[in-house]
């Protein structure tokens, strides 16, 4: 991988393919190797970005107070990318939005997979997660921690693990190690997320969700949906909150001709 250094320490990326620039951001229990089903095919066609969020992967946590958005800014100008179709997965998704709404021209396009709405007020279901990865982590079990998170966004609600791709939680369980590892000094130094009115996005928007994921995630897709006038929705019956890593070949059958400029909202 590649290296972005800076007064609070680095950013790690790896860029594959040629043609208009996608991004790719990851979701806050994985690193950019989340994607790696879906790059080979999105690379035919574009320059694939993939990069890891400060104190995920192999970008260094941070030092000092920082924001998700301004890192993606700072790698696009490196890169020479004024404007870019941008893809974020869950917590990566709620990246994406900040970032559309703090430079919606540099935007091409948006695609969210499952992210979450600030504020939400949860279901009884994440409040026992929440609570149990709090617990775990206090006691200093982060075996525990990583187990807790695997159940719910690997998992999930709907499966038994049988029914999950055989190796998902084998490819997610180190990254999912290192972000809980790094997570007080992100929460600590991270500035927050963006206000603004998502009546503003006028890009073309691309909203999926997993229809085994659990039902808040479903729910909040609705929402943005709705809160986007530019929003097409879609639901992926196979897949659980990761769509990329549980149902690659059924994102891509939506994914390709969305970035390619195919969709209902495209130019």
């Amino acid at each position: 991988m590649l290296r972005l250094a800076d007064d609070l320490g680095h950013l790690s990326y790896v860029v594959s393919g040629d043609g208009p620039p996608v991004v790719l951001v990851h979701a806050g229990i994985a690193d950019h190797r989340m994607w790696d089903a879906v790059v080979p095919a999105l690379a035919q066609r574009h320059t694939v970005i993939r990069y890891d969020l400060r104190g995920f992967g192999e970008s260094a946590p941070p030092a000092g107070p920082f924001r998700e958005t301004d890192d993606l800014r700072r790698l696009l100008d490196h890169l020479g990318h004024e404007r870019v179709r941008l893809v974020g997965a869950s917590w990566g998704g709620r990246v994406a939005v900040d970032f559309t709404l703090t430079h919606p021209d540099r935007v091409h396009a948006l695609a969210l997979l499952a992210p979450p709405w600030p504020g939400y007020d949860w279901s009884a279901e994440m409040i026992a997660y929440d609570e149990a990865e709090t617990a775990a982590l206090a006691a200093g079990d982060l075996d525990t921690a990583v187990r807790v998170n695997l159940d719910m966004w690997v998992r999930g609600p709907a499966r038994t693990w049988d029914e999950v791709p055989p190796d998902a939680a084998d490819r997610l369980r180190a990254p999912l190690r290192t972000s809980l590892v790094n997570q007080a000094a992100v929460g600590e130094h991270s500035q927050g997320v963006t206000t603004g009115d998502l009546a503003t996005v006028t890009v073309p928007t691309l909203v999926a969700t997993g229809g085994l994921d659990v039902a808040d995630f479903r729910a909040i897709g609705r929402r943005y949906a709705t809160a986007i006038p530019t929003a097409d929705l879609v639901e992926l019956p196979t897949a659980g909150h990761l769509i990329a890593v549980d149902a690659p070949a059924e994102l891509l059958d939506v994914l390709a001709p969305f970035l390619a400029g195919q969709g209902p909202f495209q130019e």
